[in-house]
């Protein structure tokens, strides 16, 4: 099921590329100054090209100092400048604003995904049938005779456990209203070559059809020798799952588990009316916890940034890498926001997380830094902690 890491995970690069967003909603503000001052070749006279290269200039110069400070700045003389910086500033304004609600839907979109990407996989025996069925009616239709003795997938086609999987009500309704089914041209292929190239080599599989049919058990031991050894390794099926969803490689622990799970549940006294498994024991509680994470750490930003750069006297903050910056004010973040997470536990999170985001030195960074913050400020009442979050006082 989801874990806390993963939704850290998710905020984090929620955060990274709202700050990349903001970096070119910056460049774009000035873009739109520049546009103000190019000279217009359809005037009836013609225009001074110093004055507007000195009033894009100023402008400029007006602009950069406001983003900087974050003060209106005074008018300047002229009316001109004046009014590109006005506009400038509100552009970037709302550009800001909708940044910042879209990668916090995005975050909440990218949780949820992992829910549908295992409604995805849980499509995949059914449709794996129907490539074995292809394969059997274009066999039966052949002219010649096969070179080699066709392989006989009537065991599998006839699979218990594959069939009270594909019959599961909650199952089918997911799957028709986020449109999960394994149906596309590419994934079939995929699935095809799979089976062609990987799973009809397979010695599990293959002992298996060549056996007379068994208990149920055996049915619910290749459903999961499929999902082991075919989708989640194997070559043809991870590759176009990575390919197919770029957070794979962060998501597929998460998805993996409730594959598995699923999988152990369809036990023989399962029907049709199985529940399966939930994104997390607590999605409301998990989505607050992300959401309330993004929110407060970007409207707290600049503290954060002033209580980094106090603690990195001998290091210029500008050339922090901007992950570990990133990470660091969650961290300060979750310390102050949630009382309930003990001070170790969140720093322990974020250094793991640095070693698999950020540069190689960033655990010791990021370690150190958290360290000392979490003393100073525990120790002047800044970060107060009840309940469970008393734990590591202890």
């Amino acid at each position: 099921m989801l874990n806390r890491r993963t939704l850290r995970i998710k905020v984090m690069q929620a955060l990274y590329a709202y700050h990349q967003a903001v970096g070119s909603d910056y460049l774009l503000a000035l873009d739109r100054i520049a546009e103000a001052f190019v000279p217009d070749l359809n005037a009836p006279e013609a225009q001074d090209r110093k004055l507007l290269q000195g009033q894009r200039k100023l402008a400029e110069v007006v602009f950069k100092e406001w983003h900087k400070t974050g003060e209106q700045p005074e008018p300047t003389e002229d009316a001109d400048v004046n009014e590109a910086v006005k506009d400038a500033i509100k552009f970037y304004q709302v550009a800001v604003a909708k940044d910042k609600t879209y990668y916090a839907g995005q975050l909440v979109y990218a949780a949820e995904s992992i829910h549908n990407q295992y409604i995805h996989l849980l499509n995949i025996p059914e449709a794996l049938l129907q490539v074995i069925e292809e394969e059997r009616v274009r066999d039966s239709r052949r002219l010649t005779a096969a070179k080699e003795p066709l392989l006989d997938a009537s065991r599998l086609l006839e699979n218990q456990a594959i069939e009270k999987l594909i019959s599961n009500l909650q199952l089918q309704d997911l799957t028709i209203r986020r449109s999960q089914k394994w149906h596309g041209e590419d994934e079939l292929d995929t699935l095809r070559t799979a089976w062609r190239t990987e799973m009809k080599q397979d010695p599990e599989l293959l002992s298996y059809l060549a056996a007379p049919a068994g208990n149920y058990l055996e049915d619910q031991e290749m459903l999961k020798n499929l999902y082991k050894n075919h989708v989640f390794k194997g070559t043809s099926l991870p590759a176009y799952i990575e390919e197919d969803d770029l957070n794979w490689e962060e998501n597929r622990a998460v998805v993996k588990n409730l594959v598995v799970k699923t999988v152990k549940m369809l036990d023989e006294a399962a029907d049709e009316t199985l529940e399966l498994m939930s994104l997390s024991a607590n999605w409301p509680e998990d989505k607050e916890f992300a959401e309330s994470l993004y929110q407060q750490t970007l409207a707290e930003d600049a503290k954060y940034e002033q209580l980094i750069a106090d603690s990195t006297q001998n290091w210029d903050v500008e050339r922090v890498a901007l992950t570990d910056k990133i990470l660091l004010k969650m961290a300060l973040c979750e310390m102050h926001l949630f009382r309930a997470i003990p001070v170790k536990v969140t720093i322990n999170e974020y250094i793991e997380i640095s070693k698999m985001y950020s540069t190689p030195k960033s655990k010791q960074f990021v370690n150190g830094i958290l360290d000392k913050l979490a003393q100073d400020l525990t120790a002047s009442g800044a970060i107060r902690k009840s309940g469970r979050g008393l734990l590591d006082n202890q």
